[in-house]
């Protein structure tokens, strides 16, 4: 069955680090645009960062440039996002999503929003203190 798991989060103070994991069924894997969305307490899901395994391409909006990497294991199928200098604004549900799209190059001509969610992780929540 095609599905994506995530896992990790918690909470952490402002400046600190937290992982996430999700785990892709191998087709979603290695067919499908794959990226990390997160949903604010009290606004709309938005996106986070995304990556295309079979050539590795990665993708981020500009507000976690420089702070966030995601990264992927062909090994096990799964894709990371590893969340450095965290703030208070990136407090939020967490989900791991999946575009049907072979390639994520979409993202730079059509924008964000044209990412279409064909599978969704249920969420995992991080929560950062100031």
């Amino acid at each position: 069955q095609d599905q994506l798991v995530a896992s990790g989060g918690g909470s952490v103070q402002a400046g600190g680090s937290l992982s996430l994991s999700c785990k892709a069924s191998k087709f979603i894997y290695k067919n499908m645009c794959l990226a990390w969305f997160r949903q604010p307490p009290g606004k709309g899901r938005e996106a986070v960062a995304a990556i295309y395994t079979p050539t590795g391409g990665r993708h981020y909006v500009d507000s976690v440039k420089g702070r966030f990497t995601i990264s992927a294991d062909d090994a096990v199928n799964m894709v990371y996002l590893q969340m450095n200098g965290l703030k208070s604004g990136d407090t939020a549900m967490y989900f791991c999503a999946a575009d049907a799209a072979a390639g994520c190059n979409f993202l730079l001509s059509q924008g964000w929003s044209a990412f279409e969610v064909s599978v969704l992780s249920q969420g995992t929540q991080v929560t950062v203190s100031s």
